[in-house]
């Protein structure tokens, strides 16, 4: 009897271990994910409404803006003839579009403000005041910098930027620099024609953090370089 249980025993382990798998219900894959075409579609040429001016827009406007008198009688940070540019901005008129070009000329120490018909192409208004500064542009930013750099004070950079790395001044590219639009105040005595004049204080960023040459003040439009007192 036991001969027979042994014997059954091996048989239906034989056959579980020659029977078929268990099956499983087929896995029903992740949607894959879509992949969107990483180039940017073309710029548009115009704008509508409000929206911000577009590339070829400033560029149209800004040959527009410079008109043959302005070109002949304005003069740009490096004394080139020309007005130098240094923003721009858009109104919306009725169903047009009207960009609003800011130049400053160093000849009458004005500010420029030169209104664009984008559908014509043409200047519908022109304006200009002395005393009114707005934000310096990169190149007026580099100008006032080289100016610093070619003058006496430029050694109370240098001596800044060294107690400030531990390191010489070894040139403009270990720098950062941005500007302020500066306006003389009542006190001052070292640049009381700030303000008539265009002048910048530099703001100096150097690897390890910011150095103060805000004592330094950069006449553009005289090209001088003062310490205020």
């Amino acid at each position: 009897m036991a001969s027979v249980t042994a014997v059954a025993a091996f048989g239906l382990a034989a056959w579980q271990a020659n029977a078929a798998p268990p099956t499983t219900p087929p896995t029903v894959s992740a949607e894959q994910p879509k992949v969107t075409n990483p180039q940017p579609g073309p710029v548009p040429a115009t704008g509508t409404g409000t929206d911000a001016l577009t590339t070829s827009e400033v560029d149209k406007a800004r040959k527009a803006a410079v008109t043959p008198e302005l070109a002949t009688a304005a003069k740009d940070v490096t004394g080139a003839a020309g007005p130098e540019y240094l923003s721009a901005d858009i109104t919306a008129k009725g169903d047009g579009r009207q960009a609003e070009m800011y130049f400053y000329d160093y000849q009458a120490n004005k500010l420029v403000k030169q209104v664009v018909d984008l559908s014509t192409g043409k200047v519908a208004a022109s304006y200009s005041a002395a005393g009114m500064q707005l934000p310096a542009s990169e190149r007026e930013v580099a100008t006032a910098l080289d100016l610093l750099l070619a003058n006496p004070l430029a050694t109370e950079l240098k001596d800044a930027y060294q107690k400030s790395t531990g390191k010489p001044f070894a040139g403009k590219d270990d720098i950062k620099v941005t500007a302020h639009v500066y306006k003389a105040k009542p006190a001052d005595t070292g640049a009381k024609q700030c303000g008539e004049h265009r002048c910048l204080q530099l703001v100096v960023e150097t690897k390890v953090g910011f150095i103060d040459v805000n004592h330094i003040i950069i006449d553009l439009s005289g090209r001088t370089v003062a310490r205020l007192a």
